[in-house]
């Protein structure tokens, strides 16, 4: 059995993402068999115990992951010329005035939060912004199963083999595109549960069916629903809640 580098196992077993590895290593918060190990790019079997100290763990529990109802009109991540970035509306004089979370809002809670995945422009709904990277890569990574649900307005005819369609069937930029759960809840609205994200995809799943998208809400992130999560207002994720 071949080495591995010890930030890509961290990152593999869940423990945090490959950057805050190569931190915690650079710090000594890691051992590996109880041993302190302090060099980046060391590589260690994959069958040996790895542990995090407890500052490591301390600095865990203190990053923040924050729930957005983004509003039409603000861009999920790098603000582009001319657009208003979705992070711009996180401050203490939006936060959700039920967010029951014991937190005390602080500018510390902006430092290196980053959207744990993406939402159009021309898109509303919830969108999930953290500064842990084992919620992003649950969210994001190469292998997340997390379904994100939508309720999607149309214009256009949808025919029985439409609908077939859009539950499975169509390819994207030459892929196929997984299994979805599509369903009609009336003339002009669909509910859509993906569990991937490519860009504008259903939107272009829409057109090649013949409809034109409208409007388009994310209501549910794995087990997180926007529930009454005013537009445009955030609140803290749970220590409770988990996607």
């Amino acid at each position: 059995m071949e080495k591995v580098r010890l930030s890509k196992l961290m990152s593999a077993q869940g423990m945090c993402s490959r950057r805050e590895a190569d931190s915690y290593i650079e710090r000594g918060w890691v051992c590996v068999d109880g041993q302190p190990v302090r060099e980046l790019g060391t590589k260690i079997f994959p069958w040996q115990k790895i542990t995090l100290n407890q500052t490591a763990q301390v600095k865990q529990n203190q990053q923040v992951t924050i729930l957005l109802n983004k509003p039409v009109g603000y861009v999920s991540g790098q603000p582009e010329p001319g657009y208003k970035p979705a992070i711009s509306l996180i401050c203490q004089g939006s936060r959700f005035h039920q967010d029951h979370s014991p937190l005390k809002f602080t500018s510390q809670h902006l430092k290196n939060l980053a959207p744990a995945g993406r939402l159009d422009i021309d898109s509303q709904g919830l969108l999930v912004f953290t500064q842990d990277g084992r919620v992003a890569k649950q969210l994001i990574g190469e292998h997340s199963q997390i379904e994100k649900e939508y309720l999607v307005r149309i214009t256009g005819q949808l025919t029985r083999e439409g609908l077939m369609l859009l539950n499975h069937g169509l390819q994207l930029d030459g892929q196929a595109l997984k299994p979805a759960r599509v369903s009609r809840l009336n003339q002009d609205q669909l509910r859509f549960v993906l569990q991937e994200g490519k860009k504008r995809q259903i939107r272009r799943m829409c057109e090649l069916v013949g409809l034109n998208v409208i409007g388009l809400k994310r209501v549910r992130i794995g087990q997180i629903r926007l529930a009454d999560l005013p537009e445009g207002k955030w609140r803290y994720l749970g220590r409770n809640e988990s996607f």
